[in-house]
């Protein structure tokens, strides 16, 4: 799970990979209902773009826009079937939330302890996510929003280490950079497929 990380800053790695401009925030370190940049595809126009949207997804049909505050991850095994998700899920609305790094709470001193993960290269991560928009109906304003999918983290030798022994093990999926195009493009039936431990770059901690 992740509730919390931290927006790349790097500028330069964003513009190499995605020939895009990584848009200005005064806002680093990420909470749900906060602004982050993702990067997502239209599929209408073949268009890749880059934007602020809120982490944390807001459906269309939701009443108000504090629902996002409980709809921040989404679990493979049932994003594609809960109402919160599915219409993202069915109409290919697959993105990629950039971070430096995602915290984890680690027990293995017996205490909580909030710890960073990084690509173990030190480069930023793209995290496979998903987006949708919401209109707040007092004012009219359009919210992109979107939600990290986690997987089962139980085989992996650096995210089963993390949340409480008895928990459930669970992590996002940053995906290697030959697969972020494949993200983008995916369809349902082939999202699934790329949402797995071996879609994941070497991790690290400290």
């Amino acid at each position: 799970m992740c509730v919390q990380y931290l927006t790349t800053i790097n500028a330069d790695w964003v513009k190499s990979h995605f020939d895009l401009d990584l848009p200005p925030s005064n806002q680093h370190d990420i909470f749900p209902s906060y602004p982050a940049p993702i990067i997502l595809k239209s599929h209408n126009t073949e268009r890749t773009a880059i934007g602020l949207a809120r982490f944390g997804l807001i459906p269309s049909w939701a009443k108000e826009e504090s629902f996002g505050r409980k709809t921040y991850n989404a679990r493979v095994e049932t994003v594609s079937e809960k109402p919160s998700y599915r219409r993202a899920w069915k109409e290919r609305h697959y993105a990629l939330a950039l971070a430096d790094s995602f915290y984890e709470p680690c027990y293995e001193s017996g205490k909580a302890i909030r710890t960073p993960i990084r690509q173990a290269n030190g480069e930023p991560m793209a995290i496979a996510s998903i987006w949708d928009t919401w209109t707040d109906t007092e004012s009219g304003e359009l919210i992109v929003s979107f939600s990290m999918i986690t997987i089962d983290a139980s085989p992996h030798p650096v995210m089963n280490r993390f949340h409480k022994p008895e928990d459930e093990k669970r992590t996002v999926v940053p995906l290697r950079p030959d697969l972020f195009n494949r993200w983008l493009n995916a369809t349902p039936e082939t999202a699934k497929s790329l949402l797995t431990l071996d879609s994941i770059p070497e991790l690290s901690f400290n």
